[in-house]
């Protein structure tokens, strides 16, 4: 994932048993990068069952953001 401030800041949001797991799973990766490993298909994610975590935490922060850059832009404009 491209990670760039709002990305950031919505795992700083995240609560602490996702992002934990969110280590783990890339602690997993790249152990089994190293080993040159496959992760094995019973322990792979199914595209269905995969839960996107971040994407609620994400939307909230690039919200505030539009609503704090238009609210800066509506006061420069009025000075």
């Amino acid at each position: 994932m491209y990670e760039n401030d709002d990305v950031k800041e919505a795992m700083r949001r995240l609560p602490e048993n996702l992002y934990n797991d969110r280590g783990f799973r890339i602690k997993r990766a790249l152990d089994l990068s190293m080993r040159q490993q496959i992760l094995p298909k019973e322990q792979r994610t199914k595209y269905e069952a995969d839960k996107f975590y971040l994407e609620p935490y994400l939307k909230e922060v690039i919200q505030e953001r539009k609503e704090k850059n238009g609210t800066l832009w509506a006061v420069n404009v009025l000075l």
